[in-house]
């Protein structure tokens, strides 16, 4: 009886692996990513072999090698931010990752954020971007309610650009108000000390709950010469705050451990006794990893979009969504309209949530408002009509009514616009659906698939509107509009301002300044340009999305209290 009851949710696949389209799209993304893994794997080298083996000299583990330790055996990081400062501080030498390893990974069992100090890179001094790493991992734990892990390992503050790390909102001191804060609200903080912790930096273990240090670390607010040099006092680093010191005389550290070894085994200890919190107000039911995955092979997802920048890609978003979510069923919410939006209910791991994704076919649509209508017209792929918007507003507060977390997956060109959009109420519409997203107060994660352009990006819960979490495919374009569009306005505008000054551009010189521009925009909107300033917060396989999204889901439950709900004026 259940059986012939059962709803007809269950998404089909047109997918023709053996195409010639597919085929040439699968090769260039395995290419794509393999690029990126090779950049991924020298931004994982920190400073280099040398400062390695200079900090394997010094009787302590490497970052990588701590937390190869630290985590559960057979389990990975969720790494966030790898990609911070990418092609920054150039004049500097570089600081790959921004000299800190942040993700989530699960210790002894329970998952928790890990922010980790490479200090390979410059003594894991902290640059800006290291701060912005630090408190955007602090953000994802407040947010989410996870402990969370801090392996100290830094000279401080990265003096020649102090002026932009140390007074503002988003800066160094931020850090320490998170650390106070995140303790008010009884989310879990254990620091071990693993090497230098010195001035303003030494307050960040000291705010957190408990404090581990190994045996030839230092903790103080100015080291041995600043001191000499402020008071005139001489005093060894040992005797001034070693961890002999802190554990016998000052009482500052709770556990004094031998090397980084003991003291990684003593913090996975500490986790294993942390003690449990009432389970978030999110549905989720029994899960079998075998029995309740997609029926479609998550590499399919490499050959549905050509990774050039700038190509069009035409695909059905539902062969996105059969590839994520539990045995490939997606109840689909008033799938007739607003086309060029898809909205559902379906399950991740286990886990009920909303999926709002742009639909990337062209569609049939019955004109409702305006000039036409009544009659028939095409609706793009990607683009947001107002039928579409309405839907998704509505479709998002469904959510927040019933308490379901949502997913947004872009590949969004903008709003419509045009004489039949604006008599259609398109600005109104898109208030609405901008008025959803930015009152929601369920959990919200979001992942660039191909483009987001202008304000659809806000539509879809871009970084501005809080996401948990946001990714990126390696085929993401993450900018105000493509690089093509950009390129044509701006030649135009560049080719009109030099005639004006009596120069005639020829149409080789009109070329040559459309493909500087387009370049230049084009890098802008390149994925790794956002993930270096942490627009980003992981640039993932297409093929671990699912993956990804079952421990994003995991993190945003840990966190039981969710807001009321209140979308405030709306425009009707």
């Amino acid at each position: 009886m259940a059986d012939e009851l059962k709803a007809e949710n269950r998404l089909e696949s047109k997918v023709v692996a053996g195409a010639a389209k597919f085929g040439e799209n699968r090769a260039a993304m395995v290419a794509l990513l393999a690029a990126l893994r090779g950049e991924e794997d020298g931004i994982r080298l920190g400073g280099g072999a040398k400062a390695a083996e200079a900090q394997r000299a010094k009787g302590r583990l490497t970052v990588r090698e701590r937390l190869a330790l630290l985590l559960d055996e057979g389990t990975e990081l969720l790494e966030l931010g790898l990609w911070a400062a990418y092609g920054m501080y150039s004049e500097y030498g570089g600081a790959p990752g921004a000299g800190v390893v942040t993700g989530l990974g699960r210790v002894s069992g329970r998952l928790c954020m890990i922010v980790a100090n490479d200090a390979t890179v410059k003594a894991g001094a902290f640059f800006p971007m290291t701060a912005k790493k630090v408190l955007r991992a602090q953000t994802i734990a407040l947010e989410n309610r996870i402990p969370t892990l801090y392996l100290v390992d830094s000279s401080g503050v990265f003096l020649p650009l102090q002026e932009d790390v140390f007074p503002d909102t988003d800066d160094f001191g931020r850090v320490f108000r998170n650390n106070a804060v995140m303790s008010s609200l009884g989310i879990p903080q254990i620091t071990a000390i693993m090497g230098m912790c010195v001035a303003g930096g030494a307050y960040l273990p000291v705010m957190t709950d408990t404090v581990l240090m190994t045996e030839g670390s230092g903790l103080f607010l100015a080291g041995p010469s600043l001191v000499q040099a402020a008071i005139g006092q001489k005093t060894g680093a040992e005797e001034l705050g070693g961890a002999a010191m802190h554990a016998e005389i000052s009482g500052t550290v709770d556990f004094k451990e031998p090397n980084d070894h003991l003291c990684i085994a003593r913090l996975r200890s500490l986790v294993d006794k942390i003690g449990e919190r009432k389970g978030g107000p999110f549905s989720v039911v029994a899960f079998a990893a075998e029995k309740d995955a997609p029926r479609f092979a998550a590499e399919e997802l490499y050959g549905l979009l050509n990774p050039v920048p700038g190509a069009s890609n035409v695909y059905d978003m539902r062969e996105v969504i059969a590839r994520i979510v539990d045995r490939s069923e997606f109840d689909e919410y008033k799938a007739d309209f607003g086309r060029t939006l898809l909205c559902g209910f379906a399950r991740i791991g286990g886990r009920a949530v909303g999926i709002v994704a742009n639909q990337k076919t062209n569609q049939m649509q019955t004109v409702a408002m305006g000039p036409q209508a009544g009659t028939k017209r095409i609706e793009v792929g990607g683009v947001i009509y107002t039928e579409a918007a309405q839907k998704a507003a509505r479709f998002i507060m469904d959510c927040n009514q019933n308490l379901v977390p949502l997913i947004f997956l872009h590949d969004v060109n903008g709003f419509m616009v045009g004489k039949d959009a604006e008599w259609s109420g398109i600005i109104r519409a898109g208030a609405k659906m901008v008025s959803a997203v930015s009152t929601s107060v369920v959990p919200k994660i979001t992942v660039i698939v191909g483009g987001s352009f202008g304000a659809g990006h806000y539509a879809m819960c871009g970084k501005a509107y809080d996401p948990r979490f946001l990714f990126a495919w390696p085929t993401a374009r993450y900018a105000v509009m493509s690089g093509a569009s950009a390129a044509g306005t701006l030649a135009e505008v560049r080719a009109k301002q030099m005639e004006r000054g009596g120069k005639v551009l020829s149409e080789a010189e009109k070329k040559a300044v459309y493909d500087e521009i387009k370049n230049a925009y084009d890098a802008q909107a390149d994925p790794r340009y956002g993930a270096a300033r942490l627009w980003i917060d992981s640039i993932i396989d297409p093929a671990k999305t699912r993956d990804v999204l079952m421990t994003a889901l995991e993190a945003c439950a840990l966190n039981p209290e969710v807001g009321r709900f209140n979308v405030g004026v709306l425009q009707t």
